[in-house]
């Protein structure tokens, strides 16, 4: 079933959010981010997912790339301005069935020495993060 995300790059100190996800015996990592909701931008939905998987309230910078895979996935470059990292209540918490999430802030340099999906996306960050000043980036 295809579904649109939304999805939020959130980098800070020289490191970038992700969820190491344990899912069949398999470990990777994703970015933080989710389905798009009836009625919802890829920009609300992406503020939604923050707070639901993060804890965190965010504001959009703004769109850094679509990736087609199962939908139209929408990366937006955000930054915290509010709440509590860590904290977060979404359903892939609370809910056993859906594998384990773990919270991770990665090193910008590590990105290629992991599982990441999509990896395309963490190529395109490492390059755009390397060729950036460093006031570029949050």
């Amino acid at each position: 079933m295809s579904r649109n995300r939304g999805v939020a790059i959130i980098i800070q100190d020289n490191k970038i959010v992700l969820i190491k996800r344990t899912q069949n015996n398999e470990v990777y990592f994703v970015f933080p981010g989710g389905g798009i909701e009836e009625n919802e931008t890829p920009e609300e939905a992406t503020i939604r997912e923050a707070y639901e998987e993060l804890g965190v309230q965010v504001e959009i910078q703004k769109l850094v790339t679509k990736y087609e895979y199962k939908g139209t996935q929408y990366f937006y470059e955000a930054r915290i301005i509010g709440g509590v990292f860590g904290t977060g209540k979404g359903e892939e918490f609370t809910k056993g069935d859906r594998g384990r999430y773990i919270l991770v802030w990665i090193p910008i340099k590590g990105l290629f020495n992991l599982n990441i999906k999509p990896y395309e996306v963490a190529e395109m960050i490492v390059h755009c993060y390397k060729n950036a000043k460093s006031d570029d980036i949050q």
